[in-house]
C-alpha cells in the first residue's frame, strides 16, 4: 500500500515539475516535456525488463509478451491487473484499464480529459521499454474517452 502511494506521488511531481517552468506552455514546449516523461518511463521498463527471470525473456509469440504486460507487470507496477487486451491479430493490440490508478484521483467526466495526456506519458515509455527489452519494437498510444479509463 505504501508503496503504492509513494509511486503516485512521485509520479505526480514529476508531471508538476516539468510543467511548472511554464504553466501554459505551447504546443512545442508540452510535447518537450511529454517527450521527457515518456523517457523516463522507457528507461524504468527497460530496467524492469532486465530484472525479468530468464525463463521470462524467452516468450514464444508477441501475444505472450503482451498476456505478460497485462498480467505481471501491471500487478507489480499499479498492484492491480490490466482489464482487457484485445487484437486483431495482425500486430495491433489494445490494452484496456477502467481504473487506471494514475487518473483515479482526478475527477470522472470530461472536463479533465485534457490534462490526461501528460499523466499517460510515463506509462507509454514504461510499456515500450518494456517491450523493447523483450525484443519487440512497438509505438505505445493512449486514447481517454472518460476518467479514469484508458487505453493503450
Amino acid at each position: 500500500m505504501a508503496d503504492t502511494v509513494l509511486f503516485e506521488f512521485l509520479h505526480s511531481e514529476m508531471v508538476a515539475e516539468l510543467w511548472a517552468h511554464e504553466p501554459d506552455p505551447g504546443p512545442g514546449g508540452q510535447k518537450m516535456s511529454l517527450s521527457v516523461l515518456e523517457g523516463m518511463g522507457f528507461r524504468v521498463g527497460q530496467a524492469l525488463g532486465e530484472r525479468l527471470p530468464r525463463e521470462t525473456l524467452a516468450f514464444r509469440e508477441e501475444l505472450d509478451v503482451l498476456k505478460f504486460l497485462c498480467k505481471d507487470l501491471w500487478v507489480a507496477v499499479f498492484q492491480k491487473q490490466m482489464d482487457s487486451l484485445r487484437t486483431n491479430h495482425q500486430g495491433t493490440y489494445v490494452l484496456q484499464d477502467n481504473s487506471f490508478p494514475l487518473l483515479i484521483r482526478m475527477a470522472s467526466g470530461l472536463q479533465y480529459v485534457e490534462e490526461a495526456p501528460k499523466f499517460l506519458a510515463f506509462t507509454c515509455g514504461l510499456l515500450r521499454g518494456t517491450l523493447s527489452t523483450l525484443g519487440i519494437k512497438s509505438l505505445v498510444t493512449t486514447s481517454v474517452a472518460a476518467l479514469p479509463a484508458c487505453k493503450s
